[in-house]
């Protein structure tokens, strides 16, 4: 534990709202409506509008979506390659009450804190989001950061030091696969895909937003559940 997080999370857990907020925070943190349902409709958006640049556009809409799966992808093996750090939640030698109190979702106590998967994610996105587009792009990444990433270090869920990193790692993921010489590599090939093949290509994008906006959630848990079988 670091002066860093130990501050900011001693400053966090002195923080009690009413009843009603405190349910709030735990909506907009566990829902994914105020997570993927926000940026990624965004993306949708710069896919289909029209205009001069809008090859160019979608191009930088593909690199996002894979800039997301890289991230996530990442994020999930980090916590499992780096060594185990307890949730703020969690944790006994912190002496700290936090907002959540008995709500704490019980399959977090064998997930690492750090990084945090969400901030690397959905910074991610809103990176890409920002390449594109300044204005939304800002309004993107601010929401990121607080809508996302600050309710889960109030609540313990997270040091800051997590949200930090996992959103300086989804930032660099995204500008690298965004670049020039590395995004016309696989997002030509891929718009030439779907241009041949429109009608799977809008399944299998539905599909794979789908399972960003869950975070791959359900299907995750399914192979747990058929892997605890074997």
């Amino acid at each position: 534990m670091n002066n860093f997080d130990s501050s900011i999370e001693t400053y966090l857990s002195n923080i009690h709202f009413g009843h009603f907020a405190t349910q709030s925070i735990l909506a907009v943190t566990n829902l994914y409506t105020f997570k993927g349902l926000v940026l990624i409709p965004v993306l949708w958006w710069m896919w289909f509008k029209q205009d001069e640049c809008r090859e160019w556009r979608q191009e930088m809409v593909v690199a996002t979506i894979l800039s997301g799966l890289v991230a996530l992808f990442t994020g999930r093996l980090l916590t499992h390659w780096l060594p185990f750090r307890e949730r703020p939640v969690y944790s006994t030698e912190l002496h700290l009450h936090f907002a959540s109190g008995e709500l704490k979702d019980a399959v977090l106590t064998g997930w690492s804190s750090f990084p945090s998967d969400h901030a690397m994610l959905w910074m991610a996105v809103a990176t890409g989001i920002f390449l594109v587009w300044r204005r939304i792009g800002v309004l993107a990444m601010l929401y990121t950061a607080l809508f996302i990433c600050v309710p889960r270090a109030y609540l313990g869920f997270h040091y800051p030091t997590d949200l930090l990193v996992g959103a300086a790692v989804g930032i660099v993921i995204t500008v690298v696969m965004t670049r020039d010489a590395i995004r016309k590599r696989y997002a030509t090939p891929v718009l030439r895909w779907i241009d041949r093949y429109p009608g799977p290509s809008a399944m299998l994008a539905f599909i794979l937003c789908l399972e960003l906006v869950t975070q791959f959630d359900e299907l995750r848990r399914l192979a747990i559940g058929v892997f605890k079988h074997l």
